[in-house]
């Protein structure tokens, strides 16, 4: 079995199986024609649970050959210009080279010696990303697992910035279009669900900081703590920025700490033409990035980041067996001091790869053409008298609703969109996503893809319409 672990004596190995799960792969995405087979769980199932983990099948080639039917075939390719689903992004081949490099040497960002250059490449990626926000020379952070773990480690600090023992009478404000990670974090801080108080949001879907403010005021008045406040760059359904700058001026005045959850908006920061989208994220005391999401990168690969690096040592513990106290006198750099996590891949080197192979300015060009698409799919739904489309996109989301010509009920219409898209999903032909909007169903494009155009966005619409249509005359003749 020693054949089989990674050394010099294996190197050789090594070099042939990944070649071939590399082909593999290559060939894959060469032959793929829509994002989805449409398996389903029932079909698919079988196939996994038949699989007898306990008879090895000793070579990878083999085993390449199971995961064709197992995994494969039926994976769902975000690469596909068809793939609008959710917040997943296709990637770029630097990055994807970073993850085959990081993979094999498998360094733990933890502490220097597990990681020693890993560690400054960390830091300088932190550094760059500080710079880009404009947080100031004492700002630090550290890569995260992802967007609610980087929105957990974030409250958690203002938690302890707020210097209360009485944690009842914490508050966090947040839009009603916020992620759903500000009420998971304040349960897993002892604050409670109910500690959140949701701020509404206008027209375009961004927090209302008229009534922020009354708000923050009806709670000074109460006797409660304004523990944070939580605004927006690009909410999950919407990709509607909250109006930073207001919002930092209300955090001054009433002493709340100010995180911005830019896990979707941070591709602004390399645009060259959309950055001021972003005025005020300066003036945040933490911030979320999602470089997995409008950087291109492979999942995962996040960050928080702070205005002042000391508060990350509300998270900061020593054991003697990694990290011990006198390492901080000795100036050595352990990142678990920074870190909710221990053992931490080192997925900073793609980010390093890709800012390295095609600089931030390739990343923006990226990001600003699913923008410009996202605009002009608002102008082609917005002429559609199919649809229904909610808001003008800030980024790259489209949030709409198929409308009959005939009238029908409310909910007949929600059942149709609903049915709409598990029809293309099981087709798979295209993926939508979905959410609801004032309670009814809506369906939603999220744009990351730079390879996707009109033309297939145009193609998606007229098959959600004739799924709808093909539903609500089946219901009409049952009736």
């Amino acid at each position: 079995m020693r054949s089989h672990l990674l050394n010099d004596a294996t190197a050789e190995s090594y070099r042939r199986s990944v070649t071939e799960g590399v082909e593999r792969v290559a060939d894959k995405l060469a032959m793929t024609r829509r994002p989805f087979t449409g398996v389903t769980p029932a079909a698919l199932a079988p196939t996994v649970d038949a699989v007898d983990l306990d008879k090895p099948l000793g070579d990878s080639s083999a085993a390449l050959d199971e995961l064709e039917s197992v995994y494969l075939r039926d994976a769902v390719y975000f690469h596909h210009p068809r793939y609008l689903g959710h917040l997943n992004c296709p990637v770029v081949i630097p990055a994807v080279v970073g993850e085959a490099v990081l993979s094999a040497v498998n360094s733990s960002l933890d502490t220097w010696d597990q990681s020693a250059g890993g560690t400054l490449i960390e830091r300088k990626l932190i550094d760059w990303t500080a710079g880009r926000i404009g947080l100031g020379p004492a700002a630090d952070g550290v890569f995260t697992s992802g967007g609610t773990q980087s929105n957990l480690q974030a409250l958690l600090l203002a938690r302890e910035e707020a210097k209360t023992k009485d944690l009842a009478k914490l508050r966090i404000f947040s839009s009603e279009c916020s992620h759903f990670s500000v009420q998971k974090s304040a349960t897993l801080l002892g604050l409670g669900a109910d500690s959140v108080i949701s701020i509404p949001v206008d027209r375009t879907k961004r927090m209302q900081s008229v009534v922020l403010a009354a708000e923050l005021e009806a709670c000074r008045a109460e006797g409660l703590t304004p523990m944070a406040i939580v605004a927006t760059a690009g909410t999950t359904d919407f990709g509607s920025i909250d109006p930073l700058p207001e919002i930092a001026a209300l955090a001054a005045e009433y002493g709340a700490w100010m995180h911005v959850d830019a896990a979707y908006g941070c591709g602004l920061l390399a645009s060259r033409t959309r950055r001021h989208l972003l005025d005020g994220i300066e003036r945040a005391d933490s911030v979320t990035v999602d470089y997995h999401k409008s950087f291109f990168q492979p999942v995962s690969s996040s960050a928080v980041l702070v205005r002042d690096g000391a508060t990350l040592g509300h998270a900061t513990y020593h054991a003697d067996y990694l990290n011990p106290r006198r390492t901080v006198a000795e100036q050595i750099p352990n990142q678990v001091d920074k870190s909710l996590q221990t053992t931490r891949r080192f997925d900073a080197l793609k980010l390093w790869m890709t800012l390295r192979v095609m600089g931030a300015d390739g990343v923006g060009e990226l990001f600003d053409e699913v923008c410009d698409l996202a605009a002009a799919g608002f102008e082609l739904l917005a002429a559609d008298p199919r649809y229904d489309v909610v808001v003008q996109p800030q980024l790259s989301t489209l949030v709409y609703r198929y409308i009959p010509e005939a009238v029908t009920s409310p909910a007949d219409i929600d059942r149709a969109n609903l049915y709409a898209r598990k029809a293309l999903f099981a087709s798979g032909e295209a993926v939508v996503a979905g959410t609801k909007v004032d309670g009814r169903q809506y369906l939603k494009f999220t744009l990351l893809n730079p390879e996707t155009t009109l033309a297939d966005i145009a193609a998606v619409l007229d098959l959600i319409a004739g799924h709808a249509e093909q539903y609500l005359g089946e219901n009409l003749v049952h009736a």
